[in-house]
C-alpha cells in the first residue's frame, strides 16, 4: 500500500465555526491560514495521516474588533498559544477520531467525516476531497470567557460547531517517488 502525499488548495478549502451569540442568533468564524500534511491511499481510498497546524491570529469573524477580542488572554490568548493542532488518529465510512489541541490542551474529538475521494481536474491534477464536522465545548479547551444576560442566558454559547472542507492537490513528488519504487520493485 502506497499513500500519496497531497497539499492543501487553500482557495478550495475552509476551517469554518459558529457559536450562539445572546443565545438568539449565531457568530460564524473562519481561521484564514493554516498548512496540513495529508496522506491518502488513492487506491486503497484511505485516508491514512492528516495533521494540521491553524494559525489562530488569522481568525476571521468579519469584526475586526470581535477578532480582537478573540485573539486576546479572554479567549485563545494568541501571544502564549498561536496555534491549533489537530491530529488524525483514525477513520470509519462516516467518523474520523482527532486529537485537537486549543491553548495547550488537547483532547481526542470525534468528528463526522465524509471521504469524497479523488478526481482529476480538467488541469490533469488529482485532487482530493474531505469534509469534517463535530461540536466541541469550547469550556473544555479553555475558552471561558463570557457574561451572563439578565435572563441568565450567556453572551456566548458553550457549544462551537467546527467544519472543515479540504480540497488537496496530489503531490508531483509523490509521482516520482511512485514511479521510483516501482522500478526498483522490477
Amino acid at each position: 500500500m502506497f499513500a500519496s502525499t497531497f497539499q492543501i488548495d487553500a482557495a478550495h478549502s475552509k476551517i469554518a465555526f459558529k457559536v450562539k451569540h445572546l443565545a438568539i442568533s449565531n457568530v460564524y468564524g473562519s481561521f484564514t491560514k493554516y498548512d496540513a500534511n495529508i496522506e491518502y491511499d488513492v487506491n486503497s481510498k484511505k485516508l491514512n495521516a492528516l495533521t494540521a497546524n491553524v494559525d489562530v491570529n488569522s481568525v476571521d469573524t468579519d469584526n475586526l474588533k470581535r477578532d480582537g477580542h478573540l485573539k486576546s488572554a479572554d479567549f485563545f490568548d494568541t501571544k502564549q498559544f498561536p496555534k491549533i493542532a489537530f491530529k488524525l488518529i483514525s477513520t470509519s465510512d462516516d467518523e474520523a477520531i482527532a486529537e485537537l489541541t486549543i491553548k495547550g490542551i488537547t483532547k481526542k474529538v470525534t468528528f463526522d467525516y465524509e471521504n469524497n475521494g479523488v478526481i482529476k481536474d480538467p488541469w490533469g491534477n488529482t485532487k482530493l476531497g474531505v469534509s469534517l464536522e463535530t461540536k466541541i465545548s469550547r469550556k473544555e479547551f479553555g475558552l471561558t470567557w463570557n457574561k451572563v444576560l439578565e435572563t441568565g442566558s450567556f453572551v456566548v454559547g458553550d457549544k462551537i460547531t467546527i467544519n472543515v472542507d479540504i480540497e488537496a492537490k496530489k503531490n508531483q513528488l509523490t509521482k516520482a517517488l511512485a514511479f521510483v519504487n516501482y522500478t526498483k520493485d522490477k
